[in-house]
């Protein structure tokens, strides 16, 4: 299935999908949609998260973060076993390594297949405003979709604090974990 989308402008007036990894990378760009009366959901597709506990948090987060922000959040599937298929010899790969270009291009994918299917316009994600991740790179796996940080990191970082949110120290991937634990 052929897909595209175009980046989300500010003055896009259509109903979009914002693909989120975590609380922490979308607490600042769902505050802003949402007060700007943006028409959006979150959409919460994440199989490279492991272990499930781990997920399961990071989505409990995810989902608190809408509802303070009366947005609605959408989880899809969790297939952790197609993410391992699809990385699968890559698990030495470095952070913003191969394995990260497979997994954005997986969800951005998955995630711009749902939006067309579900009457949505446009997708935009945060995948880029992690410390972890690399804008360029995000962007190259999205085709034409774009996750533009547009200086929300003060704001990413006070609403952290006060919201309280659980702010990981990885992205969430087993391999990362394997390789911290060295």
């Amino acid at each position: 299935m052929n897909v595209e989308f175009d980046i989300v402008p500010q003055n896009f007036a259509g109903k979009f999908l914002l693909l989120s990894c975590c609380a922490p990378c979308s607490c600042a760009v769902i505050k802003t949609l949402s007060e700007a009366g943006r028409d959006f959901a979150v959409v919460f597709y994440n199989p490279n998260i492991r272990p499930l506990a781990e997920y399961i948090k990071r989505r409990a987060e995810n989902e608190r973060v809408c509802k303070l922000y009366d947005v609605p959040f959408i989880e899809l599937e969790y297939d952790n076993e197609r993410w391992c298929e699809l990385t699968s010899g890559l698990e030495n790969e470095p952070e913003r390594g191969k394995r990260c270009s497979i997994c954005f291009y997986m969800r951005l994918k998955r995630v711009m297949e749902y939006a067309k299917a579900n009457g949505y316009t446009a997708v935009a994600s945060v995948l880029g405003v992690s410390r972890w991740k690399n804008l360029a790179q995000v962007n190259e796996s999205a085709y034409k979709a774009a996750g533009r940080k547009h200086g929300m990191q003060e704001l990413r970082a006070a609403l952290i604090k006060e919201l309280d949110l659980y702010n990981q120290n990885y992205c969430g991937c087993k391999p990362l974990i394997k390789q911290e634990e060295k």
